[in-house]
């Protein structure tokens, strides 16, 4: 018993270091990758050992990009930046928006809840190719075209409907009677709703702001129609490492790592975050 209790340790142990290796190497490489110059990088066979080098990211932060066919001003740590205040700022303003709509849709019941919560969330079920023409025509109406509100606008199609889908289904697992009792005391709905059904719902509030930071954080067709070259996020910028003289490899991996920097940074905070239990939550309020 005691001998196969000990193997099925070491096999879950060895396919669980294989699974780790499996979806870990990729960026393993590319963090190694990020260290090296396109002649290291494009030497056949790979070489594990080699000379690292800190001109990818000194490119990256003081904008020159020196490729074959000279030297290029390019404008990732603006892109960087411009990726930060989007993502944050869409996120920030579709929870403030989602999350006491959610709580309506689950706990006050009307006529066309249902209907109005679904074309809500079949705006993130739509193609962005589908909307994309007639925002660019409403957006040059407007004078939102190339502007941060226009941009944070449109993002709502991404945030909102995951976090409105994904809060709203905390608020429904909430007991009623919880709220219910509260409001005896004489308490408004608004604080029930403060100190009552958020603390509850806050992993899930922490879980839907983070999967929308995400997908927000990743977008690439609005803002490359948009927005120009000044309010493009690094989705977009990366296009400037494809020159007439190559694929720039090195500067592409430092650009990746630190643009997946701040979404595990973000990751990591909330993971600590959503071990809280409901329970605790429930006892906070």
């Amino acid at each position: 018993m005691e001998h196969t209790s000990l193997l099925e340790r070491i096999l879950r142990g060895v396919a669980l270091t294989l699974v780790v290796v499996f979806f870990m190497f990729p960026i393993a490489w590319i963090f190694m990758m990020s260290f090296q110059t396109n002649e290291t990088i494009l030497r056949i066979p790979p070489q594990l050992i080699f000379e690292p080098t800190l001109a990818n990211y000194t490119a990256l932060i003081t904008g020159k990009l020196v490729t074959a066919a000279g030297t290029l001003d390019i404008a990732f740590m603006r892109n960087l930046w411009n990726s930060v205040f989007l993502s944050v700022t869409s996120v920030a303003v579709s929870l403030l928006l989602g999350v006491p709509a959610a709580y309506a849709f689950a706990r006050h019941k009307f006529r066309g809840s249902e209907d109005i919560a679904f074309t809500l969330l079949s705006f993130k079920f739509a193609p962005a190719l589908l909307v994309l023409l007639p925002l660019t025509l409403y957006f040059q109406k407007l004078g939102l075209a190339n502007t941060y509100i226009g941009l944070i606008w449109v993002y709502q199609l991404i945030c909102l409907p995951l976090i409105l889908w994904i809060v709203r289904g905390y608020f429904e697992d909430i007991p009623a009677d919880i709220e219910y009792a509260y409001r005896i005391g004489g308490h408004s709905w608004f604080a029930t709703f403060r100190k009552i059904a958020l603390p509850l719902a806050g992993p899930g509030i922490a879980a839907a702001g983070l999967l929308a930071f995400i997908f927000a954080w990743n977008n690439f067709v609005f803002a490359l129609v948009l927005a120009s070259a000044d309010k493009q996020p690094v989705t977009v910028g990366a296009l400037a490492f494809i020159t007439s003289s190559g694929i720039q490899y090195g500067q592409i991996s430092a650009a990746i790592v630190l643009s997946i920097t701040p979404t595990l940074a973000l990751a990591l905070y909330a993971q600590r975050y959503l071990v809280e239990g409901l329970s605790l939550g429930a006892v906070k309020g």
